[in-house]
């Protein structure tokens, strides 16, 4: 065990090395070969496109009573874990801990994926300010302010800097002080940032509203334009995901962020740190700031050098382009947490049975081991890592390339791609070499 992820996790077995030369080797080639000879043209309709679902399926989605089950669902979950947030003991066995860093973060990642941006619905706090503004007789997208549109998605950037520094850097955060006092800043700064905005604050100002619809992007469920609930292929799924401030500083702190914790456990970091007279709280939350910051210049200049090598508008490229970005930052989520969400996740679910460790099993569970079973497929697990970076780098690529035909002039469509593409192998590259030295 060591002391990562908030509560402490299992250290993903490292990949060998010969497997992460291969993997960056076979994404670099596939590149090319995708910018070589794929479509010439955009394929992808984003919103517009997409297969209606049988009537009965639209119907019960969008039923009022449907929608109050799920947000109920949503609150009952959140309360039972206030519990233990509130009157459970500062010990690890405390569900609390794996609730947030384990079911809450990693998790909202297969759900989104699985089900779509169900968790618009199941948010907590928009059901509890969605029953105030019923209590009050105020229609819940009415605020004191209005938000401005240049805001966009930066409030969210923020918060997902806020938390993953709380994550991998703060001392003591698997202390329920700590986590006290995060969950109530967030509480009060979501719930009042509604009430001074409306309910459009959640779309742009919670951090985990926004990281989840943004994952929701690469699952097979959406909505067209005209309100009809689909089926599509994810990458046009991906497609629809609109330009708007922030949405670059989203995905940089989330990649950045992932990035960081595979650098953190690498022996290199660890003993150079250790050996400092600063303190590790200081150099992680000064790390942490890099790596977000590195992918921001990095992508967003190679934006802007594409536009420049095709003759394009320069200034809204890294917004249209971002989307390309959100399928490596999954990937990266796959290679770096799949096994603490599998032991993990098996731990909490046991835990979240005796919420005040007094020997309560509400649920059945409380008697239950974990299945530590994958730990004997070391190879498998190495595999999967390389092929979600690798696979995360290809679909990214896809997704760029077909948004540069439809914004590039063709003749210049391919020199266009370029810096992108480079810094998507480099991304590629430093993932599996993370995963190498970890």
């Amino acid at each position: 065990m060591i002391p990562l992820h908030g509560i402490g996790g299992r250290q993903d077995l490292p990949i060998p090395f010969g497997l992460a030369v291969g993997g960056a080797a076979v994404a670099v080639a596939v590149s090319f070969v995708v910018l070589g000879l794929a479509w010439r043209s955009p394929k992808y309709q984003g919103n517009r496109s997409g297969r209606p679902l049988p009537s009965a399926i639209t119907r019960t989605v969008d039923a009022g009573w449907f929608r109050w089950i799920v947000r109920l669902v949503g609150l009952a979950i959140f309360l039972y874990a206030m519990v233990a947030l509130l009157f459970g003991v500062d010990r690890l066995t405390n569900p609390i801990f794996g609730f947030i860093y384990i079911l809450l973060w990693v998790g909202l990642v297969p759900i989104s994926i699985l089900l779509g941006p169900v968790w618009r619905t199941l948010n907590p706090l928009r059901t509890l300010h969605l029953l105030l503004c019923k209590l009050l007789r105020q229609p819940p997208s009415k605020g004191i302010l209005t938000l401005s549109p240049r805001l966009g998605l930066w409030p969210a950037a923020l918060g997902i800097f806020a938390f993953t520094w709380l994550e991998l850097v703060a001392p003591d955060r698997a202390t329920i002080p700590v986590l006290q006092a995060w969950i109530a800043l967030y509480v009060v700064i979501t719930f009042f940032g509604a009430v001074l905005f409306g309910d459009r604050w959640f779309e742009t100002g919670d951090p985990f509203e926004v990281y989840a619809t943004l994952m929701s992007r690469l699952s097979p469920w959406g909505r067209r334009t005209d309100g009809s609930l689909v089926v599509r292929r994810p990458l046009e799924n991906l497609d629809g995901l609109k330009a708007q401030p922030g949405l670059v500083g989203m995905v940089a702190a989330l990649l950045g962020s992932t990035a960081y914790d595979g650098f953190s456990n690498s022996s290199a970091w660890v003993g150079w740190a250790q050996n400092q007279d600063i303190s590790m709280t200081w150099l992680g939350t000064a790390a942490l700031v890099v790596f977000m910051l590195f992918v921001l210049i990095t992508y967003s200049a190679a934006t802007l050098v594409a536009g420049r090598l095709s003759d394009s508008s320069r200034t809204t490229l890294p917004g249209l382009f971002a989307h390309s970005v959100v399928p490596i930052a999954l990937g990266y989520v796959i290679a770096h947490y799949l096994t603490l969400f599998i032991l993990e996740g098996q731990r909490t679910l046991i835990y979240l049975s005796d919420p005040l460790s007094n020997g309560a099993n509400v649920f059945g569970t409380g008697l239950l081991a974990v299945n530590t079973g994958i730990t004997n497929h070391s190879t498998a697990i190495s595999v999967i890592q390389v092929l979600a970076v690798v696979g995360g780098h290809l679909l990214g690529v896809i997704s760029a390339h077909d948004r540069a035909v439809a914004l590039f002039p063709r003749h210049k469509a391919l020199a266009g791609q370029l810096p992108l593409l480079i810094v998507m192998v480099g991304y590629t590259a430093g993932g599996l070499l993370l995963l190498f030295s970890s």
